[in-house]
């Protein structure tokens, strides 16, 4: 008899709720037995220190320890959050599978039920995501948008204790760990569009590995287009741009069989500024759709939204693969 398949995860309730279902794809799918082997991040560790996520390396903080336990041997599998994920390469460490997507769009989560535009202007918002904030204040509402950290329990409470009037979680969190009674507000993309791949997640493995084409069946590849298409969007901004963006892309029946949409924005971190711009193309060439999209964007002026003036250099401390824009904490 094989060996269970041994995932790696986080310890939070979310990303273990994650990693469970991938346990049960690799169940049904596969055949196979697995087991959950708990990795501590230091983007945990720095949460529950209460150190920025972006003053301790950016999204990379949520991925690294997985892909050192993967490379290591420690586990066969890391289960991440797709958005999470930094955009460059990880030598040795191939992404097997995207599986289905979850609904990628932000929720509010507000006092009395209330949805954004009801919230008298002044009310407190919480965000940890500069993409959200920027956003909020390109939507005109005098929201006080303020910072906000921890896990969706915490991030909640703070609501419910009335310290703050709303935040702003993503869905797909929220559905997994059967928390959506709590949504006030399901935020159209025209109002709001999510991080670049958020609401999917990513199954790597070692790139050598046997396990790699077994994994491949959990891949969907609708998910997989649509979130080449926004990471592709992220990476060639993330060359020549420093503002907060949002992508989203979809894989839609068209005249002349499937097509993929996406859509994309770039703000000024006051939200007084934007680049928006949508583009199709083959599912086939998502990265291409996504990376043409973006050029595009960067010759309309994404790159000057938020160059820092000459005597404020860039932040020395952030990270060279994690975007400003990356929603900075796996549980929201």
């Amino acid at each position: 008899m094989r060996p269970p398949v041994r995932i790696g995860t986080r310890s939070s309730l979310l990303a273990t709720t994650q990693s469970e279902l991938v346990a049960a794809m690799i169940r049904d799918r596969l055949g196979r037995e697995s087991e959950l082997v708990e990795i501590s991040t230091p983007g945990d560790r720095t949460q529950s220190a209460g150190t920025p996520i972006e003053q301790s390396g950016g999204t990379g903080v949520f991925t690294s320890a997985l892909r050192d336990a993967l490379l290591r041997g420690e586990v066969d599998v890391a289960v991440h959050s797709l958005k999470d994920l930094p955009t460059g390469p990880a030598d040795g460490i191939a992404l097997a599978a995207v599986p289905a997507r979850e609904d990628p769009r932000d929720v509010v989560v507000a006092r009395d039920g209330l949805t954004l535009g009801e919230l008298p202007a002044g009310s407190r918002v919480g965000t940890g995501s500069p993409r959200r904030v920027a956003q909020l204040h390109a939507l005109g509402l005098g929201l006080d948008v303020v910072g906000v950290r921890g896990n969706v329990d915490t991030r909640i409470g703070k609501v419910r204790s009335g310290e703050y009037d709303a935040v702003l979680l993503a869905r797909a969190g929220l559905a997994r760990i059967g928390r959506l009674e709590e949504v006030t507000e399901v935020l159209d993309p025209l109002q709001m569009l999510p991080a670049p791949g958020q609401g999917a997640l990513a199954v790597e493995c070692r790139a050598d590995d046997d396990l790699l084409t077994d994994l491949a069946l959990l891949d969907d590849r609708a998910t997989r287009a649509a979130v080449e298409a926004e990471r592709a969007v992220l990476a060639t901004l993330e060359g020549g741009c420093s503002a907060p963006i949002g992508a989203l892309a979809e894989v839609v029946e068209g005249e002349d069989g499937e097509e993929l949409w996406v859509r994309a924005i770039a703000l000024s971190t006051d939200g007084g500024l934007s680049v928006r711009r949508s583009a199709s193309g083959d599912p086939d060439d998502a990265a291409g759709v996504g990376s043409r999209l973006a050029k595009e964007m960067l010759a309309d002026g994404a790159a000057e939204l938020d160059a820092p003036p000459a005597e404020h250099p860039a932040d020395p401390d952030a990270h060279p693969d994690a975007h400003p824009d990356a929603d900075k904490v796996h549980d929201a």
